[in-house]
This record gives C-alpha cells, structure tokens and sequence, in this order.
C-alpha cells in the first residue's frame, strides 16, 4: 500500500489509540440509596424485548427491566436470576431448571413457570435471532410445579453451552402480555413489563427512555439508583461534551469517538477501560451476499479479503486496540480457539489474479464490476471500515457503493429483504461457538433474523459439524470439531471475520460499583449507586 494512500486513509480515521486497563479491580465502597444515572447511547432500536432481539444495543437497556434465568458472576460463570438451580440428564436430552418464588411483574402478576415455557417455545425458539439456532431441538417444556420447568430435547444439550448461551439468550417476558398476539407487533415490545430492578416509565423516540425503581423487586432493599435514564446522542462530539459536564455518566460499548476516549482516559474524573466486557468479545466482519454471482465465487471472497490491510486499519483506525482474527473462534475463548495463522495475508498481486482467474478482468475504465455495501452502523469504525473497504476494494477494480441507513434500516435491509451485496458490522462472541457465532453459518434461520445466516450460502458439512458440536456432551470432542468447523469456514470464506477486539466503556467515577461481571453494561445494574 502507498504512502499517499495511507494518508488519504488515515484523514478519515479517528486520532488516537485506546489502552485497555486491568480487568476486575474490586475495592470496598459505600453505597447509598437514590440518584439518577444517565447513560449515553450512540443508536436506538425499534424493539426493546431482549426475547425477540438478542443485541446489546438492547440489553444495556432492558436489562435493567427484564430479567434472564441466569447472567454472568464475577468469574465468568453463569450465576442464579430467574433461575435458581439446574440439572442435566445422563444423555443430556432432559434440563430442569428449579426457578424463583416469589417474584412478580411490574404489574404485579406472578413470574411461574408459564412464562419460562412460553419464552422458550413462542420467542426463543421461533423468533430470537440466536435463539432459534440454539433451541433448533427444543422439543418441550414441561411445568410439572409453578417453579419448575423441564426443557426437552431431541438431541443432547451440553450444559455447559445452554448455561451459557441462556445468560443472553434467557431473558423472560411476560406470557400474559404476549400470548395471543403477534409477538413482532405487541406493544410490550417498546414498553418492556419484566421483574427486574428498573420499572418502565417513558420511552420518547430519539430523545430518551426512562425507568425507575421498582419497589416490589425480589431482591430485597435493592436497587440503588431511583432512575436510569438513556439519551440518544448520536453527534460523538455532543456525548463526549455531556460526560464532561456530567450530564451523562456512563457511555458503554465504545460509542463514542476514538479520539474522546484517549482524551478521557487521562482525565481523573473518569474511568476509561474494557473492564466489565470480557463477556462480550467482538470482530469486524464482512458478510457476502451469495445470492450475487460474483459473490458465489470462492475467489472473488478470497481476493475481498486479499485487498484489506488489516493491519493498517488496526494500526489507523483502531490504534492498536485490537488484533486481526485468525478465524470465527477469538483467542480469548480459551475452551475453543483452535490456535492457527491469519488465513488471508494482505497482498494485492493474489486478489488480482483471483479475480482475472475468476473471469472478472478489468474493463476498459478499471472496473471488474460494483457491489453494494451496507454498513450496520453500530460503533464509530463500522463507516469507516465501509470506507476502507470501499478504497481498498477499489485498487483491485472493485467499485463499491455505500447505502447509509440507521441501524434498524440496515438490519431490515440485509436480514429481511436481503438488499445488499457486502455488510460490515460487529460481531460478537458470547463465550462459546453455539450461542452467537455457529448460527453465522448454519442454514435454516427464519427470514428477518438479525446476525444468522441470510447470505443465501448453505454447506451440509458446516451445518453437520455445527450440529455434531452443538450436541457433543465430550468437551475434548466439542473443541476438535470446532477446529474442523474453523479450518471449513476459513477456507469457503461464507462470511470474513477481518479483527478481534473489546469493548471500552467511559465511566464517571461518581459512580459505584460498576463494571463488577464480564457484561456489566448489559446485566441489571440492581447494586450500582452512586
């Protein structure tokens, strides 16, 4: 890459690098009852209901509202919510959750185990955007007692991976608010009733949502906070200008500028670091319309990944926070990652003989031929990686135009009507293949659902090896078969995991015991204060 293309490229990016502190730092603080705590949020979303979209652009919202069987302690290790114990059958086709008494809706109904069951048949499995992946073998759910629900399945559910994936992908909402209803289209969906801390109140489109604390929570003098109130800020320069002058004490999930976030690292008022995100490792990723011609080509996805200089972009960009990814399995996940290279090295030369190799040579202006691409524009990089991409892919003979959209235009566009040629976005990992990644790749998702396969791109041998490991109950035997599932992906090229990297959270040291679990942006907030 020249040097005259390195500075067009570095004009556009932010200007400066972010530096990720220590994790967990534990220390005893004094908590107090009352406050308002006021969190920026880069980009709203049409749906609020954490059964129906899995994301966090909707956890860091409702789950303050709306409760999981379960969330992630300090460890790393799924801890008791709605449910308080489990246990597995020998052949792993049989799960009993024993779930919690005495909790109540904010309209006061009984949380049972009707809801468990409905959550898990009507939302989880038909219509949650992992869910219906991970529940694919979902035969039943029985409610022998008010507190107990048995799942069964056809097939063997490791525990271990259902614990896990139901920390995001378990979140209950109320059956008597739903059933009977189109679950798309039901009210709750933007005015979430659940059993959590947080109550509620108003939700004022592209200005605010507010909820309070509800008095009646199971835990009992919890929470803290009277309020937490979430301000659409999508200008970085007005949210970085809002913590400063303490109108907004919080912006989670690195959804402010590059730039803000060196600067405010060195501010003493704040506390700047991917602490309390471990749970929630993410990529930048490339997703390929196969149903384009030249798409459904191995080659031209080969040359695409070719002509992207990873490590520039890292480099200027993203300033060193991050690494590329040797694949869809990151290095973090220490149970899993099946070790390996970066399977496509930057180099110009080969994209071009890809595509002159593939029938696609260069016309008589330069042009191989255009593609479309659309950005899920939910962290500040994504238009700029659109951007890099759409340079990049130029100086191979690629024209590439960028549709901006917000981000529930992009979803619809590339998830439902399947109007697009590349996507760029995040990814994220969730701490095993089975809960957010595998179903990426596995065919048979419903039309709509946000990050599954809608790429038009089907292999029997990755959907035969996502289901062996999905239900492989031998640990040493699930981790060989997702190195074979990252050696088939790395190779056909279905979708391009480009980087991997953390989230950074902005965080006013006003505020008390915050950041305490690997995804505490997205968990309940019940023991934070001020």
């Amino acid at each position: 890459m020249n040097l005259s293309r390195r500075a067009l490229l570095a004009s556009v990016s932010a200007a400066a690098a972010v530096s990720v502190l220590p994790k967990f730092v534990f220390a005893a603080e004094e908590l107090k009852k009352g406050g308002v705590l006021t969190v920026h949020l880069a980009s709203e979303q049409r749906i609020l209901n954490p059964s129906l979209r899995a994301s966090t652009g909707v956890y860091i919202i409702t789950g303050k509202i709306v409760e999981g069987l379960l969330d992630l302690g300090p460890d790393g290790k799924p801890v008791p919510v709605l449910a308080t114990g489990w246990t597995a059958s020998p052949d792993g086709k049989t799960v009993t959750f024993k779930l919690r008494e005495g909790v109540t809706w904010h309209d006061g109904k009984p949380f049972t185990s009707a809801d468990v069951q409905y959550n898990a048949l009507e939302l989880w499995k038909k219509h949650l955007n992992y869910g219906t992946q991970l529940q694919a073998n979902l035969e039943a759910v029985d409610t022998p007692d008010a507190h107990t629900a048995v799942f069964r399945y056809s097939r063997p559910m490791p525990l271990d991976l259902l614990l896990r994936a139901l920390v995001d992908l378990g979140y209950v909402v109320p059956r008597h608010l739903y059933e009977g209803t189109n679950p798309l289209e039901n009210p709750a969906n933007t005015a979430p009733v659940g059993t959590g801390p947080f109550r509620f109140v108003e939700y004022q489109r592209g200005q605010y949502i507010v909820a309070e604390r509800y008095d009646g929570y199971w835990r009992k003098g919890l929470p803290y906070l009277d309020r937490v109130v979430w301000r659409f800020i999508t200008d970085k320069s007005a949210a970085a200008a809002a913590l400063e002058t303490g109108q907004v004490q919080l912006s989670a999930y690195s959804q402010i500028a590059l730039a803000d976030i060196d600067r405010l690292k060195k501010d003493p008022r704040f506390e700047v670091s991917s602490r309390g995100n471990e749970g929630n490792t993410f990529n930048n990723t490339i997703e390929f319309n196969h149903r384009r011609k030249e798409l459904a080509d191995v080659r031209v996805r080969r040359a695409i990944a070719h002509a992207i200089d990873v490590d520039f972009f890292i480099e200027n960009f993203l300033y060193g926070n991050g690494k590329r990814a040797t694949g869809p399995i990151p290095s973090l996940s220490k149970a899993f990652y099946p070790e390996g290279a970066f399977p496509y090295a930057f180099d110009t030369k080969k994209a071009e003989a890809l595509l002159d190799e593939a029938g696609y040579r260069r016309g008589g202006d330069g042009t191989r031929f255009s593609l479309k691409l659309v950005p899920v524009q939910n962290g500040e990089d994504v238009p700029q990686f659109a951007t890099f991409i759409q340079q990049s892919l130029a100086e191979v003979g690629i024209k590439v135009e960028i549709v901006q959209l917000d981000v529930a235009g992009a979803l619809a566009t590339i998830y439902k009507d399947w109007n697009f040629d590349l996507a760029t976005g995040w990814h994220q990992y969730r701490g095993d293949p089975a809960v957010s990644t595998t179903v990426w790749f596995r065919s048979g998702s419903p039309k709509g659902a946000p990050w599954t396969n809608q790429h038009g791109w089907q292999s029997e041998k990755i959907d035969g090896l996502i289901d062996a490991a999905a239900t492989e109950i031998d640990p040493v035997k699930r981790k060989a078969l997702y190195a074979d599932f990252v050696a088939e992906v790395n190779r056909d090229l279905p979708i391009w995991f480009a980087t991997e990297r953390e989230f950074i959270s902005v965080t006013s040291k006003t505020l008390k015991n915050h950041h305490n679990t690997p995804r505490w942006p997205s968990s309940s907030w019940h023991d934070t204060s001020f």
